[in-house]
């Protein structure tokens, strides 16, 4: 499992990704919220142990923002300015854990565990639906009519006779379709899209 380290303490950050990676993880480490957004892969199997201060967008407003895009990500909340607030407000937003600093080794490996139960646990998640809608936004007009004929359940070649074009050219198609709308396979799609 890949963990993603938002620490802007560079000292804190270099000692908890060297004492994780000693445990066999491998780590991603960020020194912001940005940049985390910049680098998470939202079909990876990861987890984010993130400072709830941070410069630019605060830990909570990230925690807000995987909350509404139900990002499949856990979090660990690990933060020296910890209150009962602050933990209801994390826990609430879905975090799995809320450790004050400096974080006990085996704390912070137990809340790995939990992390990684959660994911697996959790069922598949629907995309919300404005973001269904940017991604469909971003389609070509052919792309929408090779979209709309795989959605009704027609091979490449059926679709290829239907819009007088290769099937090599209604294969890069929907390879574009899978990129732009981040779907995995026919089966996201149709789920996006109902």
């Amino acid at each position: 499992m890949l963990i993603y380290v938002v620490e802007d303490d560079t000292a804190v950050l270099n000692s908890l990704c060297a004492v994780l990676e000693a445990y066999g993880y491998q780590t991603e480490p960020l020194t912001s919220a940005e940049a985390f957004l910049d680098q998470f892969d939202r079909h990876a199997n990861s987890c984010l142990i993130m400072d709830l201060r941070l410069p630019g967008m605060s830990g909570m407003e990230l925690l807000k923002h995987l909350s509404e895009t139900d990002a499949r990500c856990p979090v660990i909340v690990i933060t020296a300015h910890g209150d009962v607030p602050a933990a209801v407000q994390a826990m609430r937003l879905g975090a799995v854990d809320f450790i004050e600093k400096p974080p006990p080794v085996e704390q912070i490996l137990e809340a790995i565990k939990s992390a990684e139960t959660s994911i697996a646990n959790k069922p598949i998640s629907t995309v919300p639906k404005k973001i269904v809608e940017e991604r469909l936004s971003k389609l070509t007009d052919r792309e929408h009519q090779v979209l709309q004929l795989l959605l009704e359940g027609k091979l490449n070649k059926e679709i290829a006779g239907e819009l007088g074009l290769s099937r090599r050219t209604v294969e890069v198609h929907r390879s574009r379709i899978r990129e732009k709308m981040q779907a995995r396979g026919i089966a996201d799609l149709i789920r996006m899209t109902e």
